[in-house]
């Protein structure tokens, strides 16, 4: 898939890794983005990264973004390399694990307290998103 082809934040459920976006296409995915986070109870976001610097900084910058509390870091490799990270807001916690044969790029599940409504997952979204859409 094509960058241009991205009009719809429903395209990236289609890939792997996330596509570079140009800024037209980081606007629009960033407004259908905030529609569905708003319209959640919380939200659990999952980080394929090259290194563990990167996902918690990708953490980081969506906490900002949507002003969410600051989340602990419980569990990290003690070794460097690619990992899967995974941040809860509902019990503001970080655990992270190497993990080689990943993509790269951020999934963001939105879920209800209502156990009836389906979570719903979108992504992935490169790493930088949200550094240029604070």
């Amino acid at each position: 898939m094509k960058d241009i082809d991205i009009t719809d934040i429903n395209d990236l459920n289609k890939l792997r890794s996330a596509p570079r976006l140009n800024k037209q296409q980081s606007e629009i995915i960033l407004n259908q983005l905030e529609n569905i986070v708003y319209k959640t109870d919380w939200v659990t976001i999952g980080v394929m990264s090259p290194s563990l610097i990167k996902g918690i900084d990708a953490v980081r910058k969506i906490e900002i973004k949507f002003n969410f509390n600051k989340m602990e870091c419980i569990s990290l490799p003690s070794s460097d390399g690619p990992i899967f990270l995974k941040a809860n807001q509902k019990t503001r916690e970080i655990h992270a694990r190497i993990e080689h044969g990943l993509g790269e790029g951020i999934l963001i599940s939105c879920h209800n307290d209502d156990n009836s409504l389906t979570a719903k997952t979108v992504g992935p979204f490169p790493l930088d998103f949200f550094n240029q859409n604070q």
